[in-house]
């Protein structure tokens, strides 16, 4: 059972990416999830979250540029990033509440995806 990220890149200031996350295999499905970032140096930061719902979350500081959502049919959520900052530069991984027939499975993180900003 894992949780794989994957979209991270290198791209320039203002620059967009989306990353992805999924659950494999692909009997489980993902409940509430979590997108995290940690840049050299600091600690792990929450950026955006979503429910099994549809209530979504981001933090302040990209707020504005960076959009959570899931397709249900694809069992992934996305992150996508735009007018990306330097700052922005991190490893992002997401965590996810894993389900199997829609009991409660466990909590799994991802390997996390390299994401830098920089021109």
């Amino acid at each position: 059972v894992q949780v794989v990220e994957s979209g991270g890149d290198l791209v320039q200031p203002g620059g967009s990416l989306r990353l992805s996350c999924t659950a494999s295999p692909s009997i489980f499905t993902i409940g509430d999830i979590g997108w995290y970032r940690q840049a050299p140096g600091k600690q792990r930061e929450l950026v955006a979250g979503v429910s099994r719902g549809t209530n979504t979350n981001v933090t302040d500081s990209v707020k504005g540029r960076f959009t959570i959502s899931r397709d249900g049919a694809k069992n992934t959520v996305y992150l996508q990033m735009n007018n990306l900052k330097p700052e922005d530069t991190a490893v992002y991984t997401c965590n996810a509440e894993l389900r199997l027939g829609g009991a409660y499975y466990g909590d799994y993180w991802g390997q996390g995806t390299q994401v830098t900003v920089s021109s």
